[in-house]
């Protein structure tokens, strides 16, 4: 049982150097085939490669990113913000809620999370200083809240982990509506207790909106609402495909972009679909390699013995589940989330099933993982993104922030953890 220590060994190590994860994760998975099998490793490698990314689903994350990326050249982040403080400035901490509702709509949109912390922060951060909100209370509402793009659809993760797992993201979509929502809700009643008790982080909203207001500051946003009510609808019905649905949704952002905002150039254009390509590439990438990591785990049994020595040690199934969360976010505080999902599905599935758990329910409860680990140093994306549209706070003052946000993530993700059919009842019942 050495090799697999070795690879595991070369995998660290490259990844500590600096090399690219796609390299690592290939090169350490043709070294464990090659001292397994020998020189025919070579040969099967550049099929397990292509093999992985010949999936038809795949081809929906460059066209959901390209969707995103045509939305994201608009203002339809900032209206978002703006239509949402219009619907809930009654509340106290209205502009620290509204960054929360409406990154979860911007969500819907862009399916990355990145991008809605860019989109929502650069406008609703400034806002809520201006208006005298603590600093705490505006770093921390939008850092977490853009992570939201990562459970509601369409989002980017199920697909990778549609790809690898098998499962349907048809079904993935549709069962990350209801914990999106939830934890949508538990971040906005968390901020209306925390500024009631605390009501110096959020001054009183003097500032009144009349109806005429209120349904002005949706002038902007239709569009884009009713191109993801057409999009994830028809995923939904199953008149489309994911991959389907992502194609009418690029070409129905594209118009958007194009005719209602007027916001391309035909260079803003080139580099929308230069980075789109970038992106997905990386990610393709990743993926593939990754296959041939997994390939040598499975062929020298990794996932099986895991299995074994876990249901072996005679633990209850949740404490077992427990454990393997607590190690998703520790992990996810040091990969990136692609990565991890490429990486630890393949290894840690068959354990899942095993104690007897639903791959659908644990998709999900992985992603809500992966929610904590772009809000959590040293690799939290989400936090250098507000960092790069937001210079006035500071990296340290960001990651202090968020950490109250991260425990009610926590909350959240536990209680899906221990009750798995809150997740899966809306698949259950559209099936």
């Amino acid at each position: 049982m050495m090799e697999p220590i070795i690879v595991v060994i070369i995998l660290l190590a490259m990844i500590v150097i600096g090399f690219p994860i796609f390299i690592a994760l290939g090169v350490s998975g043709l070294t464990g085939l090659f001292m397994a099998k020998g020189a025919i490793a070579l040969f099967f490698a550049p099929s397990s490669l292509f093999g992985q990314l010949n999936s038809f689903e795949l081809i929906a994350l460059p066209l959901f990113i390209l969707m995103g990326s045509f939305l994201g050249a608009t203002p339809v982040g900032a209206s978002l913000f703006k239509a949402a403080v219009c619907w809930l400035n009654w509340l106290r901490g209205s502009l620290a809620i509204s960054s929360v509702g409406a990154s979860a709509m911007f969500g819907a949109v862009s399916g990355v999370s990145i991008a809605g912390v860019a989109a929502i922060g650069s406008v609703a951060v400034p806002q809520m200083l201006e208006r005298g909100y603590s600093r705490s209370l505006a770093a921390g509402s939008v850092v977490s809240a853009g992570a939201l793009a990562m459970l509601i659809p369409p989002s980017v993760p199920f697909i990778i982990y549609g790809a690898v797992s098998g499962v349907s993201v048809a079904d993935l979509f549709i069962g990350g509506i209801i914990p999106g929502i939830v934890l949508a809700a538990s971040l906005s009643i968390y901020i209306y207790i925390r500024v009631r008790i605390n009501p110096e982080e959020a001054p009183t909203n003097t500032q009144n909106f009349t109806w005429k207001e209120r349904f002005a500051s949706l002038a902007n946003i239709w569009h884009s609402g009713f191109l993801v009510i057409i999009v994830l609808g028809s995923i939904y019905t199953g008149f489309a495909t994911p991959s389907e649905a992502a194609a009418v949704g690029a070409l129905g952002a594209l118009f958007i972009a194009t005719v209602f905002f007027k916001a391309l150039t035909w260079k803003k254009l080139g580099d929308i679909l230069g980075s789109t390509a970038r992106i997905s590439g990386a990610i393709l990438l990743i993926i593939g390699c990754a296959k041939i990591f997994g390939d040598y785990l499975n062929f020298v049994r990794v996932p099986q013995t895991l299995t074994d020595i876990l249901t072996a040690t005679g633990l209850p199934s949740w404490a077992i589940l427990v454990a393997i969360m607590l190690l998703l976010v520790l992990l996810g505080m040091l990969v990136d989330a692609v990565s991890l999902i490429v990486v630890t599905t393949p290894v840690l599935l068959p354990v899942i099933i095993a104690l007897g758990y639903d791959p659908l329910w644990f998709g999900i409860v992985m992603i809500l993982n992966l929610e904590i680990a772009v809000v959590t140093p040293p690799v939290g994306l989400n936090l250098y993104a507000l960092r790069g549209v937001c210079p006035e706070l500071g990296i340290e003052e960001i990651i202090r922030s968020a950490i109250p946000f991260v425990i009610v993530q926590f909350a959240v993700l536990m209680l899906f953890v221990i009750f798995p059919e809150i997740s899966l009842w809306l698949p259950n019942l559209l099936r």
